[in-house]
């Protein structure tokens, strides 16, 4: 199952990128637990120093910023495609 971590305090931007994982997801038809990790020691253990930051099976895919939604779309299909 793939793993998806939006990191990042809670702002605005945090939450639209959850929110837009959230959605492409549902889009994909793919059931998925996404955490949202506010701890900042955490979000520095994955050398993220702007968030909001994704990370994806334990890879930063994008940090200091919201990618567009076919950006991200693009990105989470690519790692599903890994897996399968």
């Amino acid at each position: 199952m793939m793993e998806i971590k939006v990191l990042g305090a809670g702002c605005a931007n945090c939450n639209k990128l959850e929110q837009m994982v959230i959605e492409v997801l549902d889009e994909l038809n793919e059931k998925t637990s996404i955490a949202h990790v506010k701890d900042f020691k955490e979000i520095a253990s994955y050398g993220v120093m702007r968030t909001p930051a994704l990370v994806i099976n334990g890879q930063v895919k994008f940090a200091g910023m919201v990618p567009s939604k076919d950006k991200l779309k693009e990105v989470i299909t690519s790692e599903l495609l890994k897996k399968g």
